[in-house]
This record gives structure tokens, sequence and C-alpha cells, in this order.
């Protein structure tokens, strides 16, 4: 039998670092949900990943950089596909609360996160 979850459940109170918690995984496909309080990406690291990426703001906010020089502002409920092997990072994340992300890897080789 189908069993329920929730999105926003067993998200701790104290979190020194961004939490990834893996929802499904199939072949090629790979969903996760992010969860980032204040979070970013280290300094000079960018993702570089062997698989498409649509990622969806679930809650809070965000910006991501991409290594063209683009920036981009996330409010819930924006969503964007990032190809495969389009380098980018995580330039904030709303410091106040809670940014939940929808993260879904697709094709290619899952090398995970």
């Amino acid at each position: 039998m189908p069993s329920v979850n929730n999105l926003f459940a067993d998200i701790p109170r104290e979190m020194p670092e961004e939490l990834v918690g893996e929802i499904l995984r199939m072949d090629a496909l790979r969903i996760e949900r992010i969860v980032s309080r204040g979070h970013a990406s280290p300094p000079g690291f960018w993702y570089d990943q062997e698989m498409d990426e649509w990622v969806l703001l679930v809650k809070g906010s965000a910006s991501l950089s991409f290594a063209d020089g683009r920036e981009i502002a996330l409010a819930p409920g924006d969503h964007l596909l990032i190809p495969r092997h389009v380098r980018h990072r995580v330039e904030r994340t709303d410091p106040e609360g809670d940014t939940v992300w929808l993260a879904v890897h697709f094709g290619g080789h899952d090398t995970g996160r």
C-alpha cells in the first residue's frame, strides 16, 4: 500500500549543513528534497553534473549563479531546467528561514550529488 510523506516533515531545528534527502531513485531518475537555511556553495565551487536537473523552489528564496555570468533569483514556485554540464552554484538562500527545493535529476549518468 502506498504511504503518504510530507516534503516539510523532519526538518531539524539546527542545521549546520544543507540537508539533502533522496525521495525517489530509479534507473536514470533521482528526486531529492533539499533544505537550505542561509547555505550557499563554497567559494570557487561549481556543480558540473552528469545529469540534467529540473529544480523547483517550494519555499524560501535563493539565487543561483552560472559560469557564463548569469545570476537568477528564485522565489516560491519558480522552477528551471539546468542541462547537464552547465556549471552553476548556489549564491545564497534565505538566512531567516527554510528554503525548500525539489530537485529532479534525469538522463545521463547518475554519479550522486
